[in-house]
């Protein structure tokens, strides 16, 4: 409208527009009779950081990511600035543990690129560099944009002054602010006593930097020892032992656990999970994994799965150590020793921990925000709000779910799902989180599970399985969907006429011992309710999985519930 009208001045009067927000206007005469404002100064002296940002997104990884996408969506005038810790522009995590490392460029660390199941080829980030706008230019760009600063940390928040400053002293003021500071790798206090030659040879795996570290590593040394028997530690136990047949590299997983992913999967996955593990090595190549559980997956699957999953992981090569604690960890030589405490002892080059994440809440005691006591995290509602125009998502959110209640998720799907519902609000929606997000784990292309809701193995379950075939893999699920990111295909057109009919109640389908489970469907029980569900080797089914636990109903026969899912289809 400002311009319209120095445009009708400029006609009359004559003159010149110095910039889209200056300009001179002079008399036919020469005589100078008006002058808007100064001339724009030379891009290159702007500062490096915008002092105002009217959205404002902390932290550079796939929740603000989704966020920032889902803001310019609502608002295509939008200014968004991300304010990141990483060197890198957003990303995606998952690729990280399963596709770079199956990948035959031998530049891939440099690269990140990587062929997925479906053989279609993708870089990690999200957006390449010409889609974001340079932080110095965003206050002066006409239709907004997404500018990422990098490097930079928040370290104070004054909630009312709507400012925040960052570790080299620079303040941005803003209007609407997302927290999304994602998580930091867990270490093992055995470890943290250890001295600094054992922190040198520790990996703590999470971002890029990691991962190129790791596959130096791996090309460098004869073993390695993986402690933590959850999705992140079994992926990598695959993927290494995969990655380096040819090497003669002994890889080592431990856990407490009786299994891999003990603490998700049913016993028998577990168990099968860890097998799979095992069976990486088919050359000779010992690999190794260490966990506290029972099984993989201890915590996710039933008992019965996870043991399954760990004999499973066996066959891969690995060689497995479940009910592992670590003790201490020590230098002799040129190994670390790691003792247990039950007695035993493990040599190694080098170790990677992956057992688990801690939110990064630093900011909450200068921005007086609440931490939710048992699960961590930013106490938000279910609106992801924490404050007065302030949001939270991703790793870092303890959010209220309205079906399952209060919730704290650790998964790419929720990041995409909670940082795009937090960019809606930021931008006026008021919508609570209802849509539940899913989280998947492959080991290799021929294994993989899909899970929604409560998945914890201490909850009842029951399992129904069928024998697969040869489209029952990750990889044949990929290329039916065209994505390896499976939450970037979801929809829910496919559930939205499902009905579930009425029957007498039936003895649920008993997993027996030594079977092989192919695909298979599990529930998880609270209240007599679904509260989660695992897709066992069953893809592009979750619209199915999402409606029946958003019903919330009890259901006398899950054995008709699972016909849903055509797990018996050839």
């Amino acid at each position: 409208m400002i311009l319209s009208r120095v445009n009708v001045f400029l006609l009359l009067f004559g003159g010149r527009q110095c910039s889209w927000w200056s300009f001179v206007a002079v008399l036919t005469t020469g005589c100078l009779i008006c002058c808007f404002a100064a001339p724009e100064t030379d891009p290159s002296a702007r500062p490096e950081c915008p002092s105002h940002a009217p959205f404002l997104l902390i932290g550079g990884g796939t929740a603000a990511f989704a966020a920032a996408r889902s803001i310019r969506a609502r608002d295509p005038g939008a200014r968004v600035l991300i304010v990141s810790e990483d060197p890198d522009l957003p990303y995606m995590r998952p690729p990280l543990s399963k596709e770079l490392w199956f990948s035959e460029d031998p530049n891939v660390t440099e690269t990140l690129r990587f062929k997925q199941w479906n053989g279609k080829e993708r870089s990690i980030y999200f957006q390449p560099p010409s889609f974001y706008v340079p932080a110095r230019d965003l206050p002066y760009i006409e239709n907004g944009g997404v500018a990422v600063l990098n490097g930079k940390k928040v370290v104070h928040m004054d909630v009312r002054g709507n400012v925040v400053k960052l570790d080299d002293g620079t303040q941005i003021s803003y209007d609407k602010c997302l927290i999304a500071t994602g998580g930091s790798p867990r270490n093992l206090p055995a470890i943290e006593r250890a001295g600094k030659d054992v922190q040198r040879r520790l990996t703590l795996f999470r971002k890029i930097e990691d991962f190129r570290a790791l596959e130096k590593i791996s090309r460098e040394v004869k073993s390695i020892t993986i402690i933590g028997g959850g999705f992140l530690g079994s992926e990598l136990a695959c993927a290494l032992g995969r990655k380096v047949h040819a090497t003669g590299l002994e890889v080592i997983q431990m856990f407490p656990e009786n299994g891999n992913m003990g603490k998700v999967l049913p016993e028998y996955l577990s168990n099968w999970t860890t097998e799979k593990v095992k069976r990486v090595h088919a050359t000779g190549l010992e690999v190794i994994q260490m966990f506290p559980e029972n099984g993989n997956m201890g915590k996710v699957l039933p008992e019965y799965l996870s043991n399954w999953t760990t004999e499973k992981v066996k066959r891969e090569g690995v060689n497995v150590m479940p009910n592992a604690v670590v003790k201490s960890v020590s230098v002799c030589g040129n190994q670390l020793i790691i003792k247990l405490k039950d007695g035993r002892k493990v040599e190694t080059d080098h170790i990677v921990a992956a057992v688990g994440l801690e939110p990064n809440v630093e900011l909450a005691k200068s921005a007086g925000l609440e931490v939710d006591s048992d699960f961590g995290g930013f106490r938000v509602n279910a609106e992801l709000q924490a404050r007065s125009n302030i949001w939270v998502a991703g790793d870092a959110a303890c959010f209220y779910d309205i079906k399952l209640g209060r919730r704290r998720v650790e998964h790419h799907d929720h990041a995409v799902v909670s940082g795009r519902l937090a960019g809606e609000n930021m931008t006026g929606a008021a919508k609570p989180y209802w849509h539940q997000s899913m989280f998947w784990s492959d080991l290799g292309p021929d294994v993989g599970y899909e899970a929604i809701g409560l998945v914890d193995s201490s909850l009842p379950t029951v399992g129904v399985f069928a024998k697969a075939t040869a489209k029952d893999t990750p990889k044949s699920a990929t290329e039916q969907s065209g994505t390896g990111i499976r939450s970037e295909s979801e929809t829910e057109a496919e559930a939205s006429e499902i009905t579930i009919s009425a029957s007498s109640p039936s003895t649920p389908q008993v997993p027996k011992q030594g079977e092989d489970y192919g695909k298979g469907v599990i529930f998880y029980i609270r209240d007599k309710v679904v509260v989660g569900i695992v897709l066992w080797n069953i893809f592009n089914r979750m619209p199915i999985a999402r409606k029946i636990i958003k019903d919330g109903e009890e259901h006398a026969d899950l054995n008709e519930v699972a016909k849903l899912f055509n797990i018996h289809e050839d």
